[in-house]
């Protein structure tokens, strides 16, 4: 394998790769699942750089997941999760509870080059500012709630004031 190409990498070397790609990186540890990981943000969103696969021979990571997690005011249809992942190719978006998650896997498996990670970073950054466009289009877009009313109840009578959900 050529010493260009990058197959694993550390949280260290993660914090170097996204530094160098021009954001502010934190450490960040979760004492409950004992796990270190790393946050950041871009378009005043933040997101998690989290571990995935670790490599049996040095504990060094073979992928890590982006994640950012946006909580959803009021009812979000499912239909507008579905839209998304069905025209972005790269992220998923994840509907649970009161909140949309955001996902992204980076893999060094195998190994990759440098160039390589910088674009899916680059990919990361472009599918966080659209989701944020994305979500505002689809609710002003959403029939309009009346207090009390479901947003399928307001969509079977064409009715109302309010709007369905806020993105926070």
């Amino acid at each position: 394998m050529s010493a260009n190409l990058i197959s694993r990498l550390d949280v260290d070397g993660l914090r170097e790769l996204f530094q160098t790609a021009g954001y502010r990186v934190e450490t960040v540890s979760d004492p409950v699942a004992n796990v270190t990981y790393l946050r950041s943000a871009t378009n005043g969103l933040a997101f998690d750089i989290r571990p995935g696969n670790r490599l049996p021979d040095d504990q060094s990571l073979a992928d890590v997941a982006l994640v950012a997690v946006i909580q959803v005011q009021g009812e979000l249809p499912l239909a507008v999760v579905n839209r998304w992942n069905a025209s972005r190719r790269f992220g998923r978006l994840q509907a649970s509870g009161p909140f949309l998650a955001l996902s992204l896997d980076l893999l060094f498996a195998g190994g990759v080059s440098r160039d390589h990670l910088r674009a899916q970073i680059e990919i990361w950054d472009h599918l966080v500012q659209q989701l944020i466009v994305f979500l505002r289009e689809e609710i002003a877009a959403l029939p309009q709630v009346r207090p009390g009313e479901s947003v399928a109840g307001a969509a079977a009578a064409g009715a109302g004031d309010v709007a369905a959900a806020t993105v926070q």
